[in-house]
């Protein structure tokens, strides 16, 4: 989940503030676009008056090729092909984008590009920050759509992200079933665990209490969740830096500073939260009756887990993995061997290539 850009993308660059459905922004262009999609009301019952989207699309468009949807973890951007998967985006790569459209959008909630708390709110002139309504993954999915609708894609050969990503991935799959024929949430539960909570709630609390000083102490706790315990040995051991720290110690204060510097506590604040209210089960009858949806329109599912990840588990995603079959999905597990932890979806890029290279197994020649 550490995944994002040093510095925030331009959202403004090839802008362009509406499209058409014969011309719509962006597509193919390898560069990032934000696009206004109009009123959207939340599952809270908040309406934002104008959503607008900031994303980027690689490769040919819907009519051409099937298309791709990845979607980024916590602290992430839309430049998924020129920043956190570049090695797997590309012509030749295991998203070919000679074969397929891939598109990448910022979620709602989010810091770069996308309406959240850093951005204007049109009632008062000034940056929503903490009164920015709270959001769930659901919202987020359906904002992955209203962007879709916009861009004239109707159907996904792949939606698939790793963490928060892999949780949207999934909801953007049941919003519209049929309309998604593969999903792959990578390191993604049907439903945020106790533990991930109590440890995202630590988090929010520095925050709340010291603000910016609270959202580096509260990377740094993270950082502890997505890596292992075997990378942290293998890296840091009981090394000491020159000014006598110990070196894990210093890697952590580094983290810390450089998210206070390209992000924002209001912001994580909604994204933590959205991943708390994850629950793909809650008022669809349970997981397996909301994956059932799924089933009648032959969706395939592949849930990877990470081994040494402690925040989401091999366990978590082979509960998805059963529940999935139990609805009557078409529905594999694989698993990341890495000593990264929940990062690996990050970082295994070989791994990541050829899961992703299955999962499009015999798309890109029939659709």
């Amino acid at each position: 989940m550490t995944g994002g850009p040093t510095q925030g993308p331009d959202p403004d660059r090839g802008s362009s503030s509406a499209g058409t459905a014969t011309s719509p922004p962006g597509l193919g262009s390898g560069r990032l676009n934000s696009l206004s999609v109009g009123s959207f009301e939340l599952e809270s019952g908040a309406t934002l008056s104008d959503l607008t989207i900031a994303y980027r699309h690689d490769g040919p468009g819907p009519g051409e090729a099937p298309q791709v949807l990845a979607v980024h973890a916590l602290t992430g951007s839309a430049d998924a092909a020129g920043d956190w998967w570049a090695p797997l985006i590309g012509p030749g790569r295991a998203l070919d984008t000679n074969q397929v459209g891939v598109l990448c959008a910022n979620l709602l909630g989010g810091r770069y590009g996308t309406t959240g708390p850093t951005s204007p709110d049109p009632a008062t002139g000034s940056l929503y920050g903490r009164a920015f309504p709270e959001v769930s993954t659901r919202d987020q999915a359906r904002a992955q759509w209203r962007l879709l609708d916009a861009l004239a894609i109707s159907e996904l050969a792949l939606a698939t992200g790793g963490s928060l990503g892999g949780m949207v991935a999934l909801e953007v799959a049941l919003e519209r079933p049929g309309a998604v024929r593969t999903v792959v949430p990578m390191a993604a539960p049907a439903a945020t665990g106790a533990l991930a909570i109590a440890w995202n709630a630590i988090q929010l609390e520095v925050i709340e209490r010291l603000g910016e000083d609270g959202l580096a102490i509260a990377r740094q706790l993270a950082m502890t969740t997505y890596r292992s315990e075997t990378d942290f040995d293998s890296r840091f051991g009981r090394r000491q830096e020159a000014d006598g720290r110990e070196s894990v110690v210093s890697y952590l204060d580094y983290q810390g500073r450089k998210l206070v510097e390209r992000f924002d506590p209001a912001t994580y604040r909604i994204l933590v939260r959205a991943m708390d209210r994850h629950d793909i089960g809650r008022d669809r009858g349970g997981v397996v009756r909301a994956l059932t949806a799924l089933a009648g329109h032959s969706t395939r599912l592949t849930g990877l887990g990470i081994s040494g990840d402690i925040l989401y588990g091999p366990g978590q995603v082979r509960a998805l993995v059963r529940d999935a079959t139990a609805a009557g999905l078409e529905a594999t597990y694989r698993e990341l061997e890495s000593a990264k932890g929940h990062d690996a979806f990050l970082v295994e890029w070989d791994q990541l290539g050829a899961i992703l290279t299955e999962a499009l197994e015999g798309i890109a020649q029939t659709a």
